[in-house]
């Protein structure tokens, strides 16, 4: 029967836990005021490195990505990522910069900051007064006091800024998640409403209300959803309609015209050409012509 932790010695209990790890070792923890026109040459560290802007602008280059850091942004980067740092002429620079690694143990970071986003896999966010900047600055103090507790507590700090930037990057994706879903509800609610209406049409106004959204807005996220605009869908639902119409009910062309909207039947013959590079009866002689006996 094994015997159970506890009872072990504690070098024998780590071949059993290797789930947990190490709390983060910190090197560095300083907060930088940056002269005029300073630069940080092309390096690479054998640590984790977390960079935080308190005031100014600076632009970060890290592994062919390129960041315009500004006031609250927070960027990170792993070892042996080469990067390097230009600030602007005249332009205040600070930052904090915290440097750290969890000793031998391969820690697996990435499940703990999966910084993938649009912007770039080092930016993690914005966190201006947010408790993330308050407790970096924490950390920073209490990293230059000498006593143990003190350092007890930068790794508390420094573990705790982890979790929380976890959670937000969890939190963003759910709210992200929702949105997409909320998004994707009112583009076939506004399908919907055009296809219900393809005889009297429909005014953005009539979307706005529908959505809450803005025309620039609605038409931006309906092209990128159906490949068209919602005014070329309406047509696009009118040709079909017309099509049907023709096809099965034996209605003449001026009143399948006015079926699908359309008051002038010559207006309407020309956009059914123009799209369907055919007439409304060529079409359907396409479809019925005669064949030979057997």
């Amino acid at each position: 029967m094994t015997n159970k932790l506890y009872f072990m010695e504690p070098s024998e209990t780590l071949e059993q836990l290797k789930q947990y790890y190490f709390p983060p070792y910190i090197t560095l923890a300083h907060m930088f005021h940056a002269p005029n026109g300073w630069k940080l040459k092309p390096r690479s560290l054998k640590q984790y490195q977390l960079q935080y802007v308190v005031e100014g602008v600076a632009d970060y280059h890290i592994s062919g990505h390129d960041y315009v850091t500004e006031r609250g942004d927070l960027i990170f980067h792993r070892p042996t990522e080469p990067h390097y740092i230009t600030t602007r002429q005249n332009e205040p620079y600070v930052c904090i910069s915290i440097v750290f690694h969890f000793g031998d143990t391969g820690f697996p970071i990435h499940q703990v900051i999966d910084a993938s986003n649009e912007i770039g896999p080092h930016y993690m966010g914005n966190y201006q007064n947010h408790t993330i900047e308050h407790k970096l600055t924490e950390l920073v103090h209490h990293y230059r006091m000498p006593e143990v507790t003190d350092h007890f507590l930068c790794q508390s700090l420094l573990t705790q800024v982890l979790l929380q930037m976890n959670k937000q990057k969890k939190e963003l994706a759910v709210s992200t998640s929702k949105k997409e879903d909320a998004n994707k509800a009112k583009l076939i609610l506004i399908r919907n409403y055009i296809s219900n209406h393809l005889q009297v049409g429909f005014t953005h106004q009539d979307l706005e209300k529908l959505t809450g959204w803005s025309r620039n807005y609605i038409i931006t996220q309906f092209r990128s959803a159906f490949g068209m605009s919602p005014g070329q869908y309406l047509v696009w639902v009118r040709l079909e309609k017309a099509k049907e119409l023709a096809l099965q009910s034996g209605q003449s062309f001026g009143e399948i015209a006015n079926r699908v909207g359309y008051t002038n039947i010559h207006a309407f013959g020309k956009i059914f050409k123009r799209k369907t590079g055919m007439s409304l009866s060529q079409f359907c002689a396409t479809l019925f012509k005669d064949t030979p006996d057997q």
